[in-house]
């Protein structure tokens, strides 16, 4: 396997102390590049005619390679390592996001009406009109992130307190991106009914419901259950995010390969949650060949395994990945690293389009088939075309709690689909360039107004 770039995930801070004489700092910045670190930053903290002090900030791959570079530091001569911390653990320290009261309290009568007795007159206003809630509480702004921690990211069943650092990062993009509150709620259970029951009692608060890390095929069930059920969205973002972002990014490729979605033929390895959205996503756009694979090859009419949602996407086909990829226009991977090797690639059709979107680890890895494909994405951020569900769930939920909406709709996720693909302007399109970055001001706006627009046609805005 091709070695792991460092990347911040596993980023360090070494503190040390140097012998105030030229050379000394190049010395160490000469043992961290030696030991494959990559440099981030580095901080004079003090200085005296003797020594200086220093926090030098680097990247590496691993735990094992982080301790590698501190044992190199460590060897240079008269330098003395003073601390090390790992910088990922020490943002997470004491958690990602609190409450923020939006007023001030300096004055009794701030208090009398922020609280009792005038907030009595907000409470009997919304008794009285229950749509009032929108206007005169948080629920206009507020989703509930929702977990049972069986699916957190590639991880697996962690539980509900392992989840909570996701879902808190989840609460800080949905602000970031999109101004939207939202609060983290994991859940002690993976008893469907009872996530269900859970989800629909504390519904009052939250003006949409994102469900997030639930293993398939629960997830499809509590999904649809809670959209039967509740009068606010529910969006499975591991679902609908990922396709969103998905058909925004093959949009653009196609162009580029000028193939159209109606005559290619897709194959997509991996039969959870991610890669059944997608291809349902991809059908609705006008995708009309589609293949599965799960671990056991292709998803074929004649095997007896499938479950009631890869029995949906069944073909006469049979064999493993590589006899699916033989030929394909597309391959898109939402499975495990390493599946892909560059054989498979290039008996692709020509002009192959790859989205190796395995995380940390991509199916196949990137370097290995450069000249191989005509576009190549993956979801690291480290690489070209990273596709990442920040693209679309903040502008999704902005759009739909700004319009009340009381469910999300098929179209809905088209349009923003579109959306996103439409801010990469034709003359700036090319291989390494289908999709925006997710630190692009547009998108989210461009998203919620598109999303907007779609709930509106599908009448189910409710201003």
């Amino acid at each position: 396997m091709t070695e792991l770039t460092p990347n911040p995930s596993y980023s360090l801070s070494i503190r040390v102390q140097l012998p105030n004489r030229a050379g000394m700092l190049a010395s160490v910045m000469t043992a961290i590049g030696e030991a494959r670190g990559n440099l981030d930053q580095v901080e004079l903290l003090e200085r005296t005619r003797h020594v200086s002090i220093r926090d030098i900030s680097v990247d590496a791959a691993s735990v094992e390679h982080a301790e590698q570079i501190v044992a190199a530091v460590k060897g240079v001569p008269d330098i003395k390592v003073l601390s090390v911390s790992d910088r990922t653990f020490s943002l997470h320290r004491g958690g990602k996001i609190a409450i923020q009261s939006k007023l001030s309290l300096h004055r009794q009568s701030d208090l009398a009406m922020a609280y009792t007795p005038g907030v009595g007159r907000i409470c009997t206003a919304i008794a009285e009109d229950p749509e009032q809630v929108y206007r005169l509480t948080v629920k206009q702004n507020m989703v509930a992130i929702v977990t049972d921690g069986s699916a957190v990211l590639g991880l697996g069943n962690l539980g509900p307190e392992a989840a909570l650092p996701v879902m808190e990062g989840k609460a800080m993009l949905f602000k970031e991106f999109g101004g939207v509150d939202a609060f983290p709620v994991c859940l002690a259970t993976q008893d469907t009914d009872e996530i269900v029951e859970t989800v629909k009692r504390i519904a009052p608060v939250f003006g949409g419901v994102n469900l997030e890390d639930i293993a398939a095929p629960r997830c499809f069930e509590i999904e649809a259950r809670l959209r039967q059920e509740l009068n606010i969205p529910v969006f499975h973002d591991d679902q609908h995010g990922t396709a969103i972002v998905s058909l925004a990014a093959l949009m653009n490729a196609l162009k580029l390969v000028d193939k159209s979605l109606t005559e290619v033929r897709i194959v997509i390895n991996g039969a959870g949650a991610a890669g059944v959205a997608i291809a349902r996503l991809l059908r609705k756009a006008g995708a009309q060949t589609i293949w599965i694979c799960d671990s056991k090859g292709i998803l074929s009419h004649s095997r007896s395994d499938l479950t009631e949602q890869k029995r949906e996407f069944a073909v006469e086909a049979q064999g493993g990945l590589a006899d699916a990829m033989k030929g394909a226009d597309v391959f898109l991977g939402v499975s495990v690293p390493g599946v892909v090797t560059p054989e498979m690639v290039r008996s692709m059709a020509r002009d192959p389009i790859v989205f190796a979107m395995a995380n940390p680890i991509p199916e196949i890895q990137p370097e290995l088939i450069a000249n191989e494909v005509a576009v190549m994405a993956t979801g690291r951020s480290d690489y070209p075309n990273q596709i990442n569900n920040v693209l679309a769930f903040p502008g999704i939920f902005r759009g739909a709690l700004d319009c009340y909406a009381t469910e999300m709709t098929t179209n809905m996720y088209l349009e923003a689909a579109s959306a996103i693909a439409s801010l990469v302007k034709p003359s700036d399109l090319d291989r390494e360039h289908i999709i925006p970055s997710v630190f692009d001001e547009r998108v989210a706006t461009a998203v919620a107004a598109a999303v907007q627009h779609a709930a509106r046609q599908d009448g189910v805005a409710r201003r």
